[in-house]
């Protein structure tokens, strides 16, 4: 019997360790900071230019993210900026102490979209280090692993427990964050790993070459593409989850928390089946099912007040979420050249991440312009329908466009 990858491999436990504490400080934001703006304002599109502004930088850094860390220490590189992340989220907590004001929203804006330009690089960075932990044939395996592990942190005790403390104090989620963060940059330091080849051109001719991969390699371009539109729709829905939570469903942020972690199981149940599901339909055939899977619960989610139901439809929507992220980050470290996975990924995720902002500004507007005709429950719900409605078309084109090969 083969020893499990966690026993051999002391490095992946390592790292597997760190994501999982930064994903429990990103689990305690999901909930604690579009809360903290709801205490500021009620304005949709307010609340959405917070989760805008913190997934603005993948639109704008995510090129030069790339060359950066084909260039660096990637290790080193982790650790320094799970410290600055410390640092961000410490200043959101001294503003969560402070008085609530519709006027510090834009504040809050601001330190999210700083915390998000850090995040760039710490998320990029730490997929590309994967394979020179692992194996390749590891790779189905411990991107399985990491993203159960993530999302158990994350998703299923990150949000709930920020739904028990916030009763305690706004600030707490942020305070415990800042301490999550602290020990996974120790963790990410302990990690030994020979040197890498490091691209020694300059800035423009480096990210050059990553862009020329990226236009020549069709199948990856238009797999970008495609994740691009699905975030789009994704952040567009998700930004409005939390009105949705409040005022359709009537939860409290404990009770949105728990919704939160029962998707969360979803997201485990996925990413550990992932790999056997891929083994029996195909990896071409898993994308289909997960593009399928998000179209049915969004629009379950747009059409149901029941808090139950929602709560099923985002356990297979999750699911399908994992299923789609494992097989597509373990196709791409494969193909992808070692010493142009910084950037290739970096580009790869400019196109998939960068609409996010675009969806979560999306999202504000559509509740804006659909609420004066057809009222604040049907506003909120435009999203969700909207989004499973794209996920339908976009499961058309990849019936005859998207390609793994």
């Amino acid at each position: 019997m083969a020893t499990p990858l966690l026993v051999r491999n002391r490095n992946y436990r390592l790292l597997l360790s760190a994501g999982a504490l930064t994903n429990l400080g990103d689990g305690l934001m999901v909930l604690a900071l579009p809360w903290l703006a709801t205490l500021m304002t009620r304005d949709p599109v307010a609340i959405s230019a917070v989760a805008a502004a913190l997934s603005l930088p993948w639109l704008l850094f995510a090129l030069p993210a790339g060359v950066i860390i084909d260039r660096a220490d990637r290790r080193t590189l982790i650790a320094r900026t799970d410290m600055l992340r410390a640092a961000i989220v410490f200043s959101i907590m001294m503003l969560a102490l402070a008085e609530p004001t519709p006027e510090a929203v834009w504040v809050l804006a601001g330190l999210a979209f700083l915390l998000g330009s850090a995040e760039v690089m710490r998320d990029n960075a730490a997929q590309t280090i994967l394979p020179a932990i692992v194996a390749p044939a590891d790779l189905e395996a411990a991107n399985g692993q990491m993203w159960s592990a993530e999302q158990i942190t994350g998703q299923f005790v990150g949000p709930p427990l920020a739904g028990l403390l916030i009763g305690a104090g706004i600030a707490i989620p942020f305070g415990l964050d800042v301490a999550a963060l602290v020990m996974a940059a120790g963790l990410v330091w302990l990690i030994t790993l020979p040197p890498a080849l490091r691209v020694s051109s300059r800035f423009w001719p480096a990210l050059k070459e990553g862009v020329g991969y990226m236009r020549r390699d069709t199948p990856l371009f238009r797999l970008a593409i495609t994740l691009g539109v699905i975030n789009l729709l994704f952040s567009m829905a998700t930004t409005i989850t939390v009105l949705f939570a409040q005022e359709i469903l009537g939860l409290s942020a404990a009770g949105h928390g728990l919704l939160l972690s029962i998707a969360a199981v979803g997201a485990v149940a996925g990413s550990l089946a992932a790999p056997w599901i891929a083994s029996f339909i195909g990896a071409q055939a898993s994308l289909f099912v997960a593009l399928g899977g998000w179209s049915l619960g969004y629009a379950v989610i747009g059409l149901t007040s029941n808090t139950v139901v929602v709560g099923a439809s985002l356990f297979f929507f999750m699911a399908a979420s994992m299923l789609w992220n494992v097989i597509t980050v373990s196709w791409r470290q494969r193909r992808i050249p070692g010493d142009l996975l910084g950037r290739v990924n970096s580009i790869y995720r400019f196109f998939g991440w960068g609409s996010m902002p675009l969806g979560a500004l999306l999202g504000g507007v559509v509740v804006a312009f659909v609420e004066p005709d057809a009222g604040r429950e049907m506003a909120l719900r435009a999203p969700f329908l909207l989004a499973a409605l794209g996920y339908g078309l976009l499961l058309v084109y990849s019936l005859f466009r998207l390609r793994l090969r």
